[in-house]
């Protein structure tokens, strides 16, 4: 017996009650979202075989969209012995040590936000950012009592910024690759929608950081310097070595496993050689990092974050979600769904925001980008077309509803992932993930004003603005 496609409605009724599952258990039952997912896996198992698949068609859908997302899980298994390794070198501990020389509790968010896109943007990857600057600024915002979730809100919509238009981020590249366009005219096009938006957050954080109550007083922050003085060797030629080799390896585009391997190999041998922990204390803090001792009971419990077991709860999430989109992808649940929207789409406003919200959907439902963006640039390619407006218009509006709302999703393999790094849950940070809502929304709010549709040449004239 061969499988059949599902139809429109039955993909709305797939769709709708996994969204509903999810919120009532979550936000109703207060059940782990771990288990939820679990539940709608098999939901969504049963529905592709009531289509005729059998077991092992089905095991397969979930094993490739695995086999997709091997790189990630390694990052993500990587970045939590990056953070421990970074902990023990006194990498971090440097970091906050001289960043309190210079930023203030008003200038903090701004000057955190820019400094978080200019690395995003070197390196390419928002998680190598949250998982080593991040931490750094959550470190600080600690010291000078600025609320966490708010500074959570700020690194990843720096980290966002940065990986959306650096042209060696893979979502960059992927989504100008999904779409047939070229990827300097896909940064180009973002650049009308992803400017405006970052000015916006700006001025919003420094108004933020102005009115913010710093009660944190002078004293205090010498004090806390002195006991990190006290209890590390801050020399920064040494201690920001494993940070410089990822930066350099990095740039020179080396895979992201071999760039975090080698800092973190760096790092280990400075925490031994330089810090002057023991390696059975090293090597134990890479599985799971514990609370330093420095007789402050806020910094031990920073710095003694990390390790490859502080991850596993994340990972474990990941995996379920991602299996579970496997089979949305494989069974066309989320095909049939997009091109019943597809069909029904008349003018180019409302098609650029349909690509936007049928990404967030993809987001919603397949719990992995990648996938999102490569079904979506190939499915709106000649809608794209049709209508005169450019492909890079295509590749940007999917960008906007799929690597910026990655973020605020509890599920998406991105927001478990920062909720595992930054220790803020998604529905407390996403409040002030200001530019991973602001971008969207400011897209679509251009795209029925006419303002940046890039239509199709007619001439060789310069690129036109309708």
């Amino acid at each position: 017996m061969q499988a059949k496609k599902p139809s429109l409605p039955h993909s709305i009724l797939v769709f709708l009650s996994l969204v509903l599952m999810i919120s009532f258990g979550l936000f109703k039952m207060d059940i782990s979202l771990h288990i939820i997912l679990f539940f709608v896996l098999i939901w969504v198992g049963l529905n592709a075989r009531y289509l005729g698949y059998d077991f092992n068609q089905i095991r397969q859908m979930m094993n490739d969209s695995l086999g997709r997302s091997l790189s990630a899980i390694y990052i993500f298994c990587l970045i939590g012995i990056v953070i421990a390794s970074f902990m023990h070198s006194g990498t971090v501990v440097a970091l906050i040590y001289y960043g309190l020389d210079w930023i203030s509790a008003q200038w903090f968010l701004p000057v955190g936000l820019i400094l978080c896109s200019i690395m995003s943007i070197s390196i390419g990857t928002s998680w190598g950012t949250v998982g080593t600057l991040g931490v750094v600024f959550m470190g600080i915002g600690t010291v000078l009592n600025v609320p966490l979730p708010l500074v959570a809100g700020m690194v990843i919509s720096g980290a966002t910024f940065g990986d959306k238009l650096s042209p060696v981020s893979d979502t960059t590249n992927l989504a100008a690759m999904s779409s047939d366009t070229d990827l300097y005219a896909h940064i180009k096009s973002m650049l009308y929608t992803t400017v405006p938006s970052f000015i916006i957050v700006l001025i919003a954080f420094a108004y933020m950081g102005y009115q913010a109550d710093n009660t944190s007083s002078f004293s205090e922050i010498t004090a806390i310097q002195n006991v990190l003085a006290e209890n590390y060797n801050l020399n920064p030629i040494i201690t920001f070595l494993p940070l410089v080799v990822m930066l350099v390896m990095s740039f020179r585009h080396y895979a992201p496993e071999v760039t975090m391997t080698s800092s973190i190999v760096v790092a280990c041998v400075i925490a031994v050689f330089y810090q002057d922990h023991s390696v059975s204390e090293v090597a134990n803090a890479l599985w799971l990092n514990t609370n330093a001792d420095t007789g402050t009971l806020m910094l031990d419990k920073l710095l003694g974050r990390g390790g490859l077991y502080s991850m596993a709860e994340t990972l474990l999430l990941s995996i379920l979600a991602i299996a579970m989109g496997g089979i949305l992808h494989g069974a066309s649940f989320l095909t049939v769904l997009l091109k019943g929207i597809i069909s029904r789409i008349k003018r180019a406003g409302s098609l650029i925001t349909s690509t936007i919200i049928t990404s967030f959907i993809g987001n919603l439902s397949m719990g992995d980008t990648y996938i999102v963006i490569i079904l979506n640039g190939q499915l709106y390619k000649k809608a794209y077309t049709e209508k005169g407006i450019r492909r890079s218009v295509l590749s940007r509006s999917v960008e906007e509803g799929s690597t910026l709302t990655t973020a605020l999703i509890p599920w998406n393999n991105t927001a478990v992932f920062y909720v595992g790094v930054l220790g803020i849950q998604t529905l407390d940070y996403a409040p002030y993930a200001l530019l991973n809502f602001i971008n969207p929304l400011l897209a679509i709010v251009f795209a029925y004003s006419g303002i940046a549709v890039l239509k199709e040449k007619k001439t060789k004239s310069s690129d036109a603005i309708v």
